[in-house]
C-alpha cells in the first residue's frame, strides 16, 4: 500500500449557502415560519413593525392597492365579505358550522323520532351517497334496518318530499323528476323528457327527442334547458369540505396613471436588525466565551437578513421582467401570453437559470386579473407560422373556434388543427385534442345540436 498526496480543486457548498437557496425559493408563509424560529434560536436579531418606506407615501400606496382590489374580478368577493363585520370571520376555520346532509335532513324530521316511520327516514338519509342520491336498493335496506318493506317505501317517499330538492333519488331520471314536480306550474314536457329521454338529451338530439315525443322543436328546446338547470346532485352542496388555503401574494400589479407598476407585498413582513443591546455587549464584553457566542450569532443573523434581502431583490427583478415580457396579458388577460422559458428571464436579471427556478417557486402574483402563481407566466414556444405562440394562446383560439362553429356541424379536431394553423398556431390533431380535453369541451359528437 502507498500513501501520497495530490492536489485537487472540488466546489463544495457551505450550509451558510445552503441556507441562502432554501431562503431564496420559501414561500411567504415558509418564509414567516422562518423567521420567527429564528427570532426564537437567534437572540441577536430583532423584527421591527412595518413601516411605509418614504419612497412610498402613504396615500400613494393606498390608492393603488384600492385599484387593484377594485380591478381584481377574481376576488371581488372576498374583498366584499372581508369588509363585513364578522362576516365570514370563521368561514374554513371552524367545522362545528358545517352542516352535514344528514343534519340538514334531521331538522326537518324531528318530530318523528321514536316512531317506526322515524326510524325508517333516518335510516334512509344516513344511507345516501354524497351527492344524495340512494345507491342501495329499498328492500335490502329495510332487511338492514330490521323493518317492513311498507314502511322503508313509505319513508322513501317522505324522504323525497324534503329539501333539498331531489334528494332520496335512485337515479338521475328521478333526482330531474323530483325537482320538476316541486315547480308550478309543472313543466309535463320537461317531466316526460327527464323520464324518456335522457339518452337524446346529452346528445343535444332535440330532433330526435322531439319525434318522439310528437311535440315542437321549439317546445324541446325550452324545456330542455330546464332540465339543465336542475340540480343532478342536489347533496353536494353539504358534502364536507376542505379547509380553504389562503394565498399570500408576493408581487402585486397596480396601474399607475399610464404604465403597470410592479410592487413587493412586503407590507406583513417583519423587519429584521440587529439588536443594539447584543452589539454593544459583543464590545463591551471581556469575556471570550460570551464573546465567541455573540460573534456567531452575529455572523448568523448577518447572513440572514443579506439572504432576506437577496430574496427580496432576485423576486422583485424576476417579477420585473415577467412584467415586461407579458405585459399583453396584464392589459388582456388569459389567452394572451407570449413564450417565455427561465433562460429569457435569467438572461435579462444576470443569473442562472436555477437562481430563476427557486426564486419563483411557490410565490404568487397579484394583477387586475387574479392572483397567479409566477411559474403559470412561463410557457414554451409553440411550432407556429409568424410571431411566437403560447399554450395559453393556443388554448384561446382553440376555444374561439369552438365558439364561433357552427353547432349543427361542429367542427372534427383535424378541421380545427386547420384553422389554427391558418391563423398561425401550428398544432398536430392529437395536441388539439389534448388541449380540448384540458379545457373540458366535449368531442365533435357531445357538441352537436341535432335539428328535425
Amino acid at each position: 500500500m502507498e500513501l501520497k498526496m495530490e492536489q485537487r480543486q472540488a466546489q463544495l457548498l457551505s450550509p451558510m449557502l445552503i441556507q441562502s437557496m432554501e431562503i431564496l425559493q420559501m414561500g411567504s408563509q415558509e418564509l414567516l415560519e422562518f423567521v420567527d424560529k429564528t427570532l426564537q434560536e437567534n437572540p441577536v436579531l430583532e423584527a421591527e413593525e412595518y413601516q411605509e418606506r418614504e419612497r412610498e407615501p402613504a396615500a400613494e400606496l393606498r390608492r393603488k392597492l384600492e385599484w387593484l382590489e377594485n380591478s381584481d374580478r377574481q376576488n371581488r368577493t372576498y374583498y366584499r365579505q372581508d369588509g363585513e363585520d364578522g362576516h365570514m370571520a370563521n368561514l374554513g376555520t371552524v367545522e362545528a358550522q358545517e352542516e352535514s346532509l344528514f343534519d340538514h335532513l334531521r331538522e326537518q324530521i324531528h318530530q318523528l323520532e321514536g316512531t317506526a316511520l322515524g326510524q325508517a327516514v333516518f335510516f334512509l338519509a344516513q344511507s345516501l351517497n354524497s351527492s344524495g342520491w340512494l345507491d342501495e336498493p329499498v328492500p335490502a335496506l329495510a332487511q338492514a334496518a330490521g323493518l317492513p318493506l311498507a314502511v322503508m317505501e313509505e319513508g322513501l317517499a317522505l324522504l323525497q318530499t324534503l329539501e333539498p330538492a331531489g334528494v332520496g333519488a335512485r337515479n338521475l331520471s328521478e333526482c330531474l323528476c323530483l325537482q320538476l314536480r316541486r315547480n308550478a306550474p309543472l313543466d309535463v314536457l320537461a317531466l316526460r323528457i327527464a323520464q324518456e329521454c335522457l339518452a337524446p338529451l346529452a346528445r343535444n338530439q332535440y330532433g330526435v327527442i322531439a319525434r318522439r315525443l310528437g311535440a315542437d322543436p321549439g317546445a324541446i328546446r325550452a324545456a330542455c334547458e330546464r332540465i339543465r338547470d336542475l340540480d343532478p346532485r342536489p347533496g353536494a352542496k353539504y358534502a364536507r369540505r376542505e379547509r380553504p388555503d389562503y394565498v399570500t401574494p408576493d408581487l402585486l400589479v397596480v396601474w399607475q396613471y399610464d404604465h403597470f407598476e410592479l410592487l413587493l407585498n412586503d407590507q406583513l413582513s417583519p423587519q429584521l436588525s440587529l439588536s443594539g443591546y447584543y452589539t454593544r455587549m459583543l464590545k463591551e464584553s471581556g469575556e471570550a466565551e460570551v464573546q465567541d457566542y455573540l460573534a456567531d450569532k452575529v455572523r448568523q443573523a448577518k447572513w440572514v437578513l443579506r439572504s432576506i434581502e437577496q430574496r427580496r431583490s432576485t423576486v422583485l427583478e424576476c417579477g420585473r421582467c415577467i412584467l415586461e415580457l407579458q405585459e399583453e396579458f396584464f392589459h388582456k388577460g388569459p389567452g394572451h401570453l407570449a413564450p417565455m422559458s427561465l433562460a429569457d428571464v435569467a438572461q435579462r436579471v444576470g443569473v442562472h437559470e436555477s437562481t430563476v427556478s427557486r426564486a419563483i417557486k411557490d410565490k404568487y402574483l397579484q394583477c387586475g386579473k387574479g392572483v397567479y402563481p409566477l411559474t403559470y407566466f412561463f410557457s414554451r414556444k409553440l411550432g407556429e407560422i409568424g410571431e411566437g405562440a403560447s399554450p395559453d394562446r393556443a388554448k384561446a383560439l382553440l376555444r374561439r373556434l369552438i365558439d364561433e362553429e357552427d353547432k349543427r356541424r361542429p367542427l372534427s379536431d383535424q378541421k380545427l388543427c386547420q384553422l389554427m394553423t391558418q391563423e398561425g398556431c401550428v398544432l398536430s390533431r392529437r395536441t388539439v385534442a389534448k388541449y380540448r380535453e384540458e379545457m373540458n369541451l366535449p368531442s365533435t359528437a357531445g357538441r352537436k345540436q341535432y335539428e328535425p
